[in-house]
């Protein structure tokens, strides 16, 4: 069976100041192409559909435009819900949509429960498993303290359970939206830290032949068998290096995998320079970055006049401007942001408390933190989902 693995299309998202519907209209265009072109067995969306859990209306008219392409097409689509997403909003109406070929998996209580779909090998069982906040599911699942881990693990232990009741020979993928170990995060990702752990290990989707994840941007191989496809689409300029691209995997009779990269049309380049005004106005080297989207840091110790203005007579498609003066990493004058840059909360919270009173927290205060930035997370999914 052929798959098309795809994820974070964060249908109404902007690129800075730039709105993206147009691109990523031409994304679901491409997409309906591949599928086509590569004669795709069924596609398989790994959540963050939308960008927000109330996108705006062309947002969500792109959407329908997309599930009507793919169902005009005859080719199974599986998708779940994100972080991103609001689950029940994304999840209406889906035992009806279920009759055109597009299966909305949004619900943490049908982990186990597969769409299942055939080839000339025999049954292919997809488990869709939707982003699962641990403190909202911890109770469906059993688990008395919530974490990635455990609430992953213990709908995978679901997944196992119902493919072990099947004809043996059936093969299996699982979709799953979460941050595995190994892979590299982007800043464009929302933060699903619980408990000071974000990452869950590779090894909890063993016992089926692929995992189709979403939610990190880039797209990464952590084995064989279990991939992100990343975002087809730029959304922070930390994604500068980025390839974009979606799977192409071959599932054989046997289940093992094969998978190649499918291109993804992107509206331009990114760049991140950085320099003096001066050296970034002059240099020849950086001529290839004239169209792309631009990041530029500058390094001058006094803010030059119109720098903005200066940057765009070369570099007309500058979004983003930062002033990094070049300073010693102690200099008092670097700024708060900088010496914040890549920090948890958790370890901002420790630091506080060690400035404060001159000593860092001790292991029971530090599970306080913990517990204190893990009910503050739980409160607010707890308020996205009731929107």
């Amino acid at each position: 069976m052929r798959l098309l693995h795809t994820s974070d299309w964060h249908l109404g998202r902007a690129f800075h100041r730039v709105n993206m519907l147009g691109a990523q209209a031409e994304f679901i265009g491409h997409l309906v192409s591949t599928v086509r072109e590569h004669a795709v067995d069924a596609v398989v969306v790994s959540g963050d559909v939308y960008d927000r859990a109330v996108p705006p209306l062309a947002a969500v008219e792109l959407f329908d435009d997309a599930l009507h392409r793919l169902a005009d097409l005859g080719v199974p689509t599986v998708m779940i819900s994100g972080n991103h997403d609001s689950a029940r909003r994304l999840g209406v109406g889906a035992g009806l949509i279920d009759r055109a070929g597009i299966h909305l998996r949004t619900e943490p209580a049908a982990c186990g429960t597969p769409v299942v779909l055939q080839d000339a090998f025999g049954d292919v069982a997809f488990y869709g498993l939707p982003y699962l906040e641990p403190a909202l599911v911890k109770d469906e699942f059993g688990v008395e303290k919530p974490g990635h881990e455990a609430v992953l693990a213990a709908a995978m232990d679901r997944v196992r359970a119902d493919l072990a009741t099947r004809a043996r020979g059936t093969r299996s993928v699982v979709l799953a939206h979460a941050f595995v170990t190994g892979g590299e995060a982007s800043d464009s990702e929302r933060d699903i830290t619980v408990g000071g752990v974000a990452a869950v290990p590779s090894g909890v989707f063993d016992g089926v032949d692929y995992a189709a994840l979403g939610h990190l941007h880039g797209c990464q191989t952590i084995t064989e068998r279990v991939r992100y496809s990343g975002s087809p689409l730029p959304y922070s300029f930390s994604e500068a290096d980025h390839r974009k691209t979606m799977w192409l995997v071959d599932l054989d009779a046997e289940g093992a995998v094969t998978a190649e990269r499918v291109d993804c049309p992107v509206p331009r380049a990114l760049a991140r320079l950085r320099g003096t005004l001066e050296e970034l106005l002059a240099d020849p080297g950086l001529a290839r970055h004239e169209e792309a989207w631009v990041e530029a840091t500058l390094t001058d110790a006094v803010r030059p006049a119109d720098p903005m203005a200066r940057l765009t007579e070369r570099f007309p498609h500058t979004l983003s401007l930062v002033f990094d003066p070049e300073r010693a990493p102690d200099d008092p004058e670097v700024s708060y942001a900088k010496r914040l840059a890549g920090r948890s909360d958790q370890e901002i919270a420790e630091d506080f408390v060690a400035h404060v009173r001159g000593a860092g927290p001790d292991m029971d205060e530090q599970g306080v933190l913990r517990d204190a930035f893990d009910a503050v997370r739980a409160d607010e999914a707890v308020k996205e989902v009731a929107r």
